[in-house]
């Protein structure tokens, strides 16, 4: 059996397939004998390790998809690499056999009215103006190679500062406090400018690129977009605003990126895209693109992919919050209105931004950069288990982790601790210690990382989370949940239908054409979306185990922290 399709068995992928509801209810025109018209919504799902496209009817029911998985290059420790033409070529790839599969069910192409695209987020991408042809490969948003450049930039901080209005410098730790006023993120090896930074700095095809004005810098929707309207011949080049709060560039409050931080690290305003909204229509696919199957249809809607799955588990309202579990783990509370500054490592970012003339929604976001991703390591790497669902049943075999810890810190830690140098570990070791100890202790290393996440958040909103809704590949394990529960001391609520980032994307692109009479800003007019029933985990483990294991992964973690230490450039 294929790598790809024992990992399809946890995570719920298919390298292709069609899913054809029991009682759909599709609003259908009859045209032929042998075809019919229905009105269809596409998904564009560009993920960190694959590709989907997803056709939704209106009461996101799965008409069609397919998936397909594509290269990731690792050249050196700490690098993760990307080929962006080969993301494209697998998108385009995606749609057409998605399409074919739609139309071996009986549907026209033109039941597709519009798409959406959803991302991975922070992941960097530099191409040229003129040949619209990637420079070097894209930086993904895992790659923790630019520790140093977060170094220099610090002692910058520090020292010189960051100058805020003509004549008027921030630094030391007033220019800490500015750059999360204006952004709401810190320095981190995670975000968009420092890759861009780094490139700048070590690859010449780049830089030269960045002095002869031939530069165009953009996120993943950005650069997909680009090509599925036409690539360089119409040379569409726009970065959605959940995006743009990811680049360590964007002022939250104008929805622009600001220029003092331009001039912090050193950019060009010319290499930057147009910044839209995650729902409007920003062009139509080429006649050239995917076989033509989306010919004319207008893209309506564009989101980072954490976004796109509290859209798409309709958390749109100010305390609802929900948590994906897939390569990372991300958890995002809706603030509403209102920018939530965190005093707990936590970050203030964008949610959604409904239209072009609407207002933006904040979230309070906590980032895990490994969770499926640790599944996947005991699978490959170390040879635990056959495929990733087996991590459930291998961990099953034992009722606790035998004392066992696993930090699984293997780029850093991100929120709530914000650490780049520190070292994954597993610690608690002894000699009665087996593989099934360390496979519960990697699925009780998620349960504690978003625990520590909610518990910021109750500190930053003053709100105590009942229930955390979760969706992702990772949520397919019950004993992953239950897990989960137990540790987070909350109920965890699993939908029955968890293809939840599509479906975000799929509903902003939806409300973009009024298709449905769907309206971001009116959650009712989404009540009939994805009304399939939930599972939920109950906590059952005594509150005195709960302390005492929350205490013993507070001590791994400070063990952890530190290990390895940047120099500056």
């Amino acid at each position: 059996m294929s790598i790809f399709r024992r990992i399809s068995r946890f995570f719920n992928f298919s390298s292709s397939t069609t899913s054809t509801p029991s009682s759909p209810k599709h609003s259908i025109t009859n045209t032929s004998q042998d075809q019919k018209h229905g009105e269809f919504v596409g998904s564009l799902d560009c993920g960190t390790t694959s590709v989907r496209f997803i056709v939704f009817d209106k009461y996101a029911n799965i008409v069609a998809q397919n998936q397909l998985e594509f290269p990731q290059y690792y050249p050196n420790p700490g690098w993760h690499e990307h080929d962006a033409e080969e993301i494209q070529q697998h998108a385009e790839l995606c749609i057409q056999n998605a399409m074919r599969d739609l139309e071996k069910a009986g549907w026209a192409k033109e039941s597709v009215k519009v798409i959406g695209i959803t991302n991975q987020r922070e992941t960097t991408v530099a191409w040229s103006r003129n040949t619209g042809k990637p420079l070097c490969k894209a930086i993904v948003w895992t790659d923790s190679r630019t520790k140093n450049t977060v170094i220099h930039y610090e002692k910058k901080l520090e020292e010189i500062g960051v100058e805020v209005k003509p004549g008027v410098w921030k630094k030391g730790k007033d220019g800490v406090e500015a750059l999360r006023e204006i952004t709401g993120l810190p320095l981190s090896t995670y975000f968009s400018a420092i890759k861009l930074r780094w490139m700048l700095d070590h690859i010449p095809d780049v830089a030269a690129a960045h002095e002869s004005d031939d530069l165009l810098f953009g996120t993943v929707e950005s650069w997909v977009l680009y090509n599925l309207v036409g690539g360089a011949s119409t040379n569409l080049h726009v970065c959605e605003v959940t995006n743009a709060s990811r680049t360590l560039l964007l002022n939250t409050t104008t929805l622009q990126f600001e220029p003092c931080l331009l001039s912090f690290f050193g950019f060009r305003s010319s290499i930057l895209p147009k910044i839209v909204s995650s729902s409007e229509v920003y062009g139509k696919v080429s006649p050239g693109v995917a076989g033509g199957y989306l010919a004319g249809v207008p893209v309506g809607g564009l989101v980072g992919d954490q976004q796109a799955a509290l859209v798409g588990n309709k958390c749109l309202k100010k305390g609802e919050a929900k948590c994906t579990y897939g390569t990372g783990a991300f958890l995002l509370f809706c603030t509403g209105g209102e920018i939530v500054k965190s005093e707990h490592g936590l970050l203030s970012t964008i949610a959604y931004q409904a239209g072009p003339h609407a207002k933006p929604v904040y979230a309070l976001e906590g980032s895990i950069s490994v969770a499926g991703s640790a599944v996947k390591w005991l699978r490959d790497t170390m040879g635990f288990i056959e495929d990733a669902a087996g991590v459930n049943t291998l961990a099953a075999k034992e009722i606790d982790t035998g004392g066992v810890y696993f930090v699984t810190a293997f780029s850093g830690l991100l929120a709530p601790y914000w650490d780049p140098g520190a070292g994954g570990l597993i610690i608690g070791v002894s000699q009665y210690t087996n593989p099934s100890h360390i496979a519960r202790a990697t699925l009780e290393a998620n349960a504690f990382q978003t625990r520590a996440i909610i518990e910021s958040m109750k500190l930053d909103s003053g709100h105590d989370l009942q229930h955390l809704k979760v969706d992702g590949g990772m949520t397919n394990g019950d004993l992953a949940m239950t897990v989960l529960a137990d540790i987070g001391g909350f109920t965890v609520v699993r939908p029955e239908m968890r293809e939840s980032t599509a479906l975000g994307s799929a509903l902003l692109a939806g409300a973009a054409i009024k298709l449905f009479g769907w309206d971001i800003e009116k959650p009712e007019t989404l009540k009939e979306v994805n009304t399939k029933g939930t599972t939920e985990f109950k906590p059952s483990m005594e509150d005195t185990t709960r302390a005492r294991k929350w205490e013993g992964w507070q001590r791994a973690v400070e063990r952890s922290k530190g290990w390895e230490e940047g120099v500056d450039e």
